[in-house]
C-alpha cells in the first residue's frame, strides 16, 4: 500500500516528492528565410519554474531529427546568457538520439524561475514528405517533430512538464505568402515586406502546422464553405466542379467520422512542388500528403486534371488522414494496417455516400484484384505485424487487404455501430497514439459484439477468408 500512497502524492500533494518543472509561459515563431537556400527559422521562449522537490543541474530538449529536417545552427540561452549543450549519456542517447542536454551552471533552485530560449534553422530537408517541405517559394512544417520537446527529469515519476493554457506564436512571411496555421488567429502585422501572422493555441489543441507561399486561391472568389485551391501559377478552366466535389468529400468525412478543429471549417488543396513520396523516392510520378485541413500535391498529381478521378481518389484518401494520422497516429506495427487501412476505408464509405452501394461493391472488387495480384510477386506477412520498413512487395499486399479488412467489421457491426465506433475513437484518442487494441475496444462498445475471431483470422493469417469472397468476388 505504501509505494500506491507515495505514487499518488508524487502526482497530487502540496509537496513535490519528485524532481520537475513547469511552463509558465510558451511563445513560439516561424520565420521563412528566402535565398538560393531558402530556410525556416524556428525560435522557442519559454518561462519555467522549478516546482520539484530540489535544484535541477540540467534539463534535456529533444529537437528536430538533424537529416530528415535539414537542423542547423542551434542556439541555447539561459537568462539572456548563450549556453553550450552538454551531451546525452550513452545509456539515454539510444531512446532519444536527438535529444540534448541543457546545463544549469549555478544549479536551478527550487521555487525559482528561468527565462529559456532554443533557436536553430531548418535548411535542405533530406525527407521533404509530410513532415516538412522547404523551396524557394513555398514550404510547410507537419504537426510533429518540427519543434522542440521539453523533457521532464529522469525520475521514473517525474511528470512532462504541462503546456501553459495559452501559446502564442507568430509566422514571418514574406508579403505575397498565404499562409494556413493550426490554432486562433489574432490578426497580421505588415512591415518591410514581411507579414507576421499571429496565431494562440490553447492547452488542449493539437501541436500547430504551418502552411506558406506565394500562392494564388482558386476559385478567386469561393465561398467561406467551399474546398480551395493553392497553386503557384493560376490553375486553367474551370475549378468550381473539382472544388465542389473535394468540398462534398469533406463534407461526408466531417458527418461520418466527426469534425476535428473549430479552426478548420473548409480543406485547401496546395500544391508542392518540393514533395516526395513513401521513402522519399526521386520519381516523377503523383505524389500527395496530408495536412490539418489540407493535403499538398506535387506538379505531377496536378497534372492528372483536379476534376479526374485519380487526382479526386488520392485527395479523399489524403484527407481522411486528417482522421486517422493527425487526431490520433497508428502504433508503428499498425501504420500500415490503421495508418493506411483506415484512410482507405474512408474513401469506400465516401464513394458509397456519393454514389450508392454499387460504388462501395465495385472498391471491393478493386481491392480484391490488387491483392490477388499482389501475392504473385511476394510473400505474404500478416498484415497485423507488416510494416512500413517491410519490402514494398509485402507492403502492396498488406495496403490492398487492410481496406478490405474494415469493410470485413463494418459488415459484422453494421455501417451505424461501425461509423459511431470510429468517430468515438477519434474523439477519445485524439492527439495520442492508437493500435489494433484500441480499435477493436471501439468497435465492440459501440457494437456490442465480440470481434476476437474476426480480428485473430484478418490479422493474423494470410489469405482472404472464403466467407468475404462469396460475398464479394465476380466469378
Amino acid at each position: 500500500m505504501i509505494p500506491v500512497v507515495l505514487l499518488l502524492c508524487a502526482f497530487s500533494c502540496d509537496v513535490p516528492l519528485v524532481p520537475g518543472y513547469q511552463i509558465l509561459r510558451e511563445s513560439r515563431e516561424v520565420r521563412f528565410v528566402p535565398g538560393e537556400s531558402p530556410a525556416l527559422h524556428i525560435r522557442g521562449d519559454f518561462k519555467l519554474e522549478n516546482t520539484g522537490n530540489g535544484d535541477l543541474t540540467f534539463i534535456d530538449v529533444t529537437l528536430p531529427e538533424e537529416a530528415a529536417f535539414g537542423r542547423r545552427n542551434l542556439r541555447l540561452e539561459l537568462n539572456g546568457h548563450e549556453v553550450a549543450p552538454a551531451s546525452i549519456p550513452p545509456e539515454y542517447r539510444q531512446d532519444r538520439p536527438n535529444a540534448v542536454r541543457v546545463p544549469f551552471d549555478p544549479p536551478w533552485k527550487h521555487k525559482a524561475a528561468v527565462q529559456f530560449t532554443i533557436e536553430y534553422d531548418l535548411a535542405s530537408p533530406q525527407d521533404p514528405g509530410p513532415r516538412i517541405t522547404l523551396g524557394q517559394s513555398d514550404f510547410h512544417l507537419g504537426s510533429r517533430g518540427w519543434f522542440p520537446a521539453l523533457e521532464p527529469p529522469k525520475h521514473v515519476f517525474s511528470p512532462y512538464p504541462r503546456r501553459p493554457k495559452t501559446t502564442a506564436y507568430t509566422v514571418r512571411v514574406p508579403s505575397n505568402f498565404l499562409v494556413l496555421a493550426r490554432g486562433t488567429p489574432k490578426g497580421r502585422k505588415k512591415a518591410g515586406g514581411q507579414t507576421e501572422y499571429r496565431f494562440v493555441l490553447r492547452q488542449d489543441d493539437l501541436p500547430p502546422f504551418v502552411v506558406g507561399g506565394s500562392y494564388v486561391q482558386t476559385p478567386v472568389n469561393a465561398p467561406a464553405d467551399s474546398a480551395t485551391f493553392w497553386t503557384l501559377e493560376p490553375l486553367a478552366g474551370d475549378s468550381r466542379q473539382a472544388a465542389a466535389d473535394i468540398t462534398q468529400t469533406w463534407t461526408i468525412l466531417v458527418n461520418d467520422f466527426g469534425p476535428i478543429d473549430p479552426n478548420i471549417s473548409t480543406p485547401h488543396v496546395v500544391e508542392s512542388p518540393e514533395l516526395r513520396g513513401h521513402n522519399n523516392r526521386d520519381d516523377s510520378g503523383p505524389v500527395v500528403a496530408s495536412f490539418p485541413g489540407g493535403v499538398l500535391v506535387n506538379p505531377a498529381a496536378l497534372a492528372l486534371g483536379i476534376g479526374s478521378q485519380p487526382f479526386l481518389d488520392m485527395v479523399a484518401h489524403s484527407l481522411a488522414h486528417n482522421w486517422f494520422g493527425d487526431e490520433m497516429y497508428p502504433a508503428p506495427d499498425a501504420a500500415v494496417g490503421l495508418g493506411e487501412g483506415l484512410p482507405e476505408y474512408a474513401t469506400i464509405v465516401v464513394d458509397e455516400a456519393r454514389n450508392g452501394p454499387s460504388a462501395r461493391r465495385m472498391r471491393i472488387e478493386k481491392y480484391l484484384t490488387e491483392y490477388d495480384e499482389a501475392r504473385k510477386n511476394a510473400a505474404e506477412r500478416p498484415l497485423g505485424i507488416t510494416m512500413l520498413s517491410d519490402p514494398a512487395g509485402q507492403q502492396q499486399i498488406a495496403l490492398a487487404k487492410a481496406p478490405l479488412f474494415f469493410v470485413a467489421l463494418e459488415d459484422y457491426c453494421g455501417a451505424a455501430a461501425m461509423r459511431n465506433g470510429l468517430k468515438h475513437m477519434v474523439e477519445v484518442l485524439r492527439g495520442q497514439e492508437v493500435s489494433y487494441d484500441s480499435l477493436r475496444s471501439a468497435l465492440e462498445e459501440s457494437s456490442g459484439k465480440n470481434l476476437a475471431e474476426l480480428f485473430r483470422v484478418w490479422l493474423n493469417n494470410d489469405g482472404i477468408p472464403a466467407d468475404f469472397r462469396s460475398r464479394y468476388q465476380s466469378n
